[in-house]
């Protein structure tokens, strides 16, 4: 690839200036940096520039302009953008700019640009350092589809418990989604662009004596180092950002694990059919794991061997998010706070009839006078619950043929919710979906 370097357009003299140190600067930081004339052609630009433009050198594009490469949509304001920065000299920095090119392609990225001067202080062109983004936009994008999704499939679901258990395990993974977001808006605003401008008026300022500057001045000799410590300053920043990048990405993936977890529920609302009861809880608890994780909850499994139950999907799983998520709570309130622990079981009722799925707390108990009330609509213990939930979830077990059964030895002493389900048909394989 021929080295980017500072050459002018035909018609203007060329700038004496060590090409070397500028052609190895331009060839090897990874962002996209390029130098325009006042009518907005290209003057210099980063070999990574060039090579998003498709072009094998950045000699092709030199006296080319950004409408020769992009749409009139982005080639017009960035037109725009240049020539105010030319008859003001203020700089535009990290514009987020959406970039539409010829073969329809749509592309992202956040754009710092300042003037370029003359050793008199006059403004003969532009120049300016351009991050791609596009996979953050279009995770952004994915993230709001994913919403969308969860809210129409709640609606089909019609079941209020699940989709404001789903909702609020999706928050608890948005909370380190927007941890992640912020950490790479803190990263790309922290890019050390005023470095560039700072090497770039040095060396303007010099550059009728550039070769002396470099050789004999003191600071002239540190700009090679300096070169190199951007250069690699550059790489660290982008190798991190791309490590939270991946971090991001896993976090959408869990929210789209959790959507489709709940679409699966929902396409099954109202038939009855053999189902596992240890699936089944393995599926609540996974979409209530980033709750449970961020409020230091231990979850021990006590799964016995148990015959497949008869049932709704959708109405099994209502249940169960709304036991661990009562649990959860009451972990947070009781004595044991910091060794929470809930207990999920699946085991045989005693009189064999059915099966028993329980979850146990070691939480802040219950009153032997609320025993009795707890499933009556509107009765609630905390400050922020609404008092539906119980009472749903037992007229939900109810129109299965089952029950809700509940146990607590007082306050300060956990409790045991327990929903109990009819066998299913001997001989019946259970949905192990």
């Amino acid at each position: 690839m021929t080295p980017a370097t500072l050459d002018a357009p035909a018609a203007a003299d060329p700038i004496p200036i060590d090409r070397a140190l500028i052609a190895a600067f331009l060839e090897n930081i990874p962002d996209r940096v390029y130098f325009k004339d006042r009518e907005s052609r290209f003057i210099a630009l980063s070999a990574s520039l060039a090579r998003s433009f498709g072009c094998a050198s950045a000699a092709d594009v030199v006296g080319l302009s950004d409408f020769d490469f992009f749409s009139e949509a982005h080639a017009r304001p960035a037109l725009e953008d240049e020539q105010h920065i030319i008859r003001t000299g203020e700089p535009v920095l990290g514009k987020v700019e959406k970039e539409t090119w010829p073969d329809g392609r749509v592309t992202w990225a956040v754009t710092n640009k300042l003037p370029l001067r003359d050793l008199d202080g006059r403004i003969v062109g532009t120049f300016g350092l351009s991050k791609d983004v596009t996979a953050e936009k279009e995770m952004e994008t994915a993230l709001e589809k994913t919403r969308i999704e969860l809210v129409d499939a709640s609606r089909l679901a019609g079941m209020a418990e699940v989709a404001t258990g789903v909702l609020h395990n999706v928050g608890n993974v948005l909370n380190s989604v927007n941890v992640s977001a912020t950490f790479l808006g803190s990263g790309l605003r922290g890019l050390k662009v005023g470095t560039l401008g700072k090497l770039a008026a040095l060396l303007e300022e010099h550059a009728a004596d550039l070769g002396g500057f470099l050789t004999t001045d003191p600071k002239g000799r540190r700009v090679p180092e300096l070169v190199g410590s951007l250069a690699r300053s550059l790489a660290d920043e982008q190798a991190r950002l791309l490590q939270e990048i991946e971090s991001l990405q896993q976090n959408i993936d869990h929210i789209k694990d959790i959507v489709s977890m709940q679409q699966s529920y929902a396409t099954m609302v109202g038939n009855v059919e053999p189902l596992g009861a240890a699936a089944l809880f393995d599926d609540a608890l996974r979409m209530n794991s980033a709750a449970l994780a961020r409020h230091d909850v231990r979850v021990l499994r006590d799964f016995r061997p148990a015959p497949p139950v008869l049932a709704d999907k959708g109405k099994v799983l209502q249940i169960l998010i709304n036991f661990i998520r009562n649990a959860k709570y009451a972990c947070d309130d009781g004595p044991c706070a910091a060794d929470k622990v809930i207990t999920v079981s699946v085991a045989s009722t005693p009189d064999g009839r059915g099966v028993r799925l329980g979850v146990t707390d070691n939480g802040v108990g219950i009153p032997p006078e609320n025993l009795t009330r707890i499933f009556n609509h509107g009765f609630t213990t905390r400050k922020e619950g609404h008092g539906f939930g119980l009472h749903a979830s037992a007229n939900a077990a109810k129109e299965m043929g089952g029950a809700i059964v509940v146990h607590s030895d007082g306050p300060g002493k956990g409790a045991t919710f327990a929903l109990e389900l009819p066998l299913a048909p001997e001989g019946a394989l259970p949905d192990r979906a």
